[in-house]
């Protein structure tokens, strides 16, 4: 039997989800284990899949290093890390430049940066030409660390964004511009609001499935 963490709830169904190398089940209060186990053991060819996928997954996670030569992303094209001269960092359209002699936490620390920059820049200028084009009015944009949610809109309209998605490729920016946009006018993920987001970008969900690729290669690698 495999093991597992039980976790009851007022909820109708049985839930599997795998949580840092373990299986954790989300089941009814008034569930019998038995049933519960029983379901488990059912599930057992699909479980041990994950577990194994987990565990590599959490490897790449630990292995994961920066240093200056190595290639990192953004807008979906791959640039070098380089040394340069004096106290600065930033990106020149060439490379991710920096100063020398630093460890590889300063490296991913300085990477961090430039990522924060861009994604500053960048996703600000896609706001404001595409809330004109969709004739809405956002109040601000902010950048933040946010490790699966990309994008976020306040009541208040205001905009969040995870610095992360300036690594995926330019049509998957624009697909979470456009989403938090989209919530200005419907703060739900209803029909209406999908239309709204389908007028601008018929091939949304070709655009949605680029995006959980990207968030699966960088749930195996350790930016923090």
């Amino acid at each position: 039997m495999i093991d597992y963490v039980l976790m009851r709830s007022k909820r109708k169904t049985v839930g599997l989800h795998i949580r840092d190398g373990c299986l954790e089940v989300r089941a009814p209060l008034i569930m019998a284990k038995r049933d519960i186990d029983r379901i488990v053991a059912s599930k057992e060819t699909w479980i041990k899949d994950k577990l194994a996928k987990s565990g590599e997954q959490a490897q790449r996670r630990e292995n994961f290093t920066l240093d200056y030569g190595d290639l990192v992303t953004y807008l979906g094209k791959q640039y070098p890390i380089i040394e340069k001269a004096g106290t600065r960092v930033g990106f020149d359209d060439d490379c991710f430049y920096m100063p020398p002699d630093l460890s590889q936490e300063q490296i991913k620390y300085a990477c961090v940066q430039i990522y924060r920059l861009l994604a500053k820049r960048d996703l600000t200028n896609k706001v404001i030409d595409f809330a004109e084009q969709m004739s809405v009015t956002p109040i601000a944009v902010k950048i933040n660390g946010a490790k699966t949610r990309w994008g976020s809109c306040s009541g208040k309209k205001s905009l969040n964004f995870s610095w992360r998605i300036i690594m995926a490729d330019e049509g998957v920016v624009d697909y979470v511009v456009i989403h938090e946009l989209a919530h200005i006018m419907e703060m739900n993920h209803s029909e209406k609001f999908w239309m709204i987001v389908k007028n601008i970008l018929p091939d949304y969900k070709k655009r949605q499935k680029r995006l959980k690729d990207m968030q699966h290669r960088l749930n195996g690698e350790n930016w923090e």
